[in-house]
């Protein structure tokens, strides 16, 4: 007997027919013997939904607090038809908010990180062997206050509880049968992985691949749980994630896109040491992440910074910009929203020679321009305009894997 951790995403219980499709799979395993554990999504576009409404109440804005009392219904609902489902069908079900089953969070609204996970609930619910049902992307602050884990929360809330219960099995359902090298509804010639590392797959998941939540990731990569990412709609294995695979010839493993971003110029900056410091303590304070940065040259005592954010924080970043402006010294701030980067994936790029030449040469060939670029170890990324970006895709796609 073993425990299996199971999430399904939004679209696998999006209407009734796949809450039925989604409990059968559940009860599959646990009539073979096995204590089973579910995170789930809200259904479809309900999140969205939820956001517009708020829209409607208050185009400027709500609080962060409650927007996570609001998009906390969404979890609620599905969990509660998927017990429900599960009831039908004569199998001892429960389900549980995420306070509930223990999730403690810090009080960072919208973007919570788990502090830890008192499973007493959880370990009782087995003993009485009942199939649980979590809502994930749900936690609960020292202040009693709901919180929710940001975009994808429900696949760091089903690896963290593979991590604390210690899960033989963490099986993340989708809408697609694994982890492919560029996403397949948009490049036809995408191929799917069999298995794919942690390092690989965080890359991609923080480049723009959809598949896994980042977190989740870098979760399951410093508790060693091994994922495995699969259809809820074909029986088939899926993409396992974990921290060896077998080597292949490919160099790369994937193409993602991110049109979520944002660049900022921070223009007429003191060309002085401990300006770049200084700009993003700013905003390092505000708790926003910053991903690439291109500075320019100096010149007439003065230099440029350009940085991207996620697009959702920029007027933040803006706003926590202005008010070190004191301390900062600079002539303008101009946002572009209208950019998307793309990227390409690979443990083995860096010690092969060209890959960057051949990325290039593809989006040279395409007539796409580069805005920025910046590399690591295992991954080079662009920015380019948004109208590009599939266009992008597939020209590198096709340069590597064609």
């Amino acid at each position: 007997m073993a425990l299996i951790v199971k999430k399904f995403g939004g679209s696998s219980v999006a209407n009734a027919e796949r809450v039925f499709n989604v409990a059968n799979i559940i009860t599959k395993d646990y009539a073979k013997g096995n204590d089973v554990i579910v995170v789930v999504s809200a259904q479809g576009d309900t999140t969205d939904d939820l956001i517009e409404k708020a829209k409607e109440i208050n185009p400027n804005g709500c609080s962060k607090r409650e927007m996570d009392v609001l998009l906390n219904a969404g979890e609620q609902i599905s969990i509660a038809l998927l017990a429900m489902a599960i009831e039908k069908l004569g199998y001892p079900v429960i389900s549980l908010l995420g306070w509930q089953a223990g999730f403690n969070t810090d009080s960072h609204h919208g973007i919570a990180r788990i502090k830890n996970i008192n499973t007493e609930r959880m370990k009782a619910e087995l003993d009485k062997k009942k199939i649980i049902i979590v809502a994930g992307f749900q936690g609960i602050s020292k202040y009693d206050n709901l919180t929710t884990l940001g975009r994808g929360g429900s696949d760091t809330s089903a690896v963290a509880i593979a991590a604390t219960m210690n899960a033989q099995k963490c099986q993340i359902y989708t809408d697609v049968d694994g982890v492919y090298t560029a996403d397949p509804r948009k490049v036809k010639s995408a191929q799917k992985l069999d298995e794919i590392t942690y390092d690989e797959m965080l890359e991609l998941a923080t480049l723009g691949a959809q598949v896994l939540n980042n977190r989740s990731v870098e979760m399951a990569k410093k508790h060693n749980v091994e994922l495995e990412v699969l259809s809820s709609l074909e029986e088939k294995p899926g993409t396992i994630v974990k921290e060896k695979v077998k080597m292949e010839k490919t160099l790369i493993r994937g193409v993602a896109k991110d049109t979520d971003v944002a660049a900022i110029s921070v223009i007429g900056l003191n060309n002085n040491p401990g300006i770049a410091f200084k700009l993003f303590n700013a905003l390092a304070q505000k708790n926003i992440s910053i991903d690439m940065i291109l500075q320019s040259v100096g010149r007439d005592g003065t230099k440029d910074i350009t940085f991207t954010v996620n697009r959702p924080f920029a007027n933040e970043a803006i706003e926590a910009i202005k008010l070190f402006s004191d301390n900062l010294e600079f002539s303008d701030i101009k946002c572009d929203s209208d950019v998307a980067k793309v990227s390409i994936v690979g443990a083995g790029m860096e010690s092969h020679p060209g890959v960057a030449a051949k990325m290039f040469e593809a989006l040279f060939d395409s007539n796409i321009n580069l805005r920025m670029i910046s590399t690591s170890e295992i991954k080079i990324s662009v920015l380019i305009d948004e109208n590009y970006a599939d266009k992008a895709v597939t020209a590198i796609h096709d340069a590597f894997f064609n």
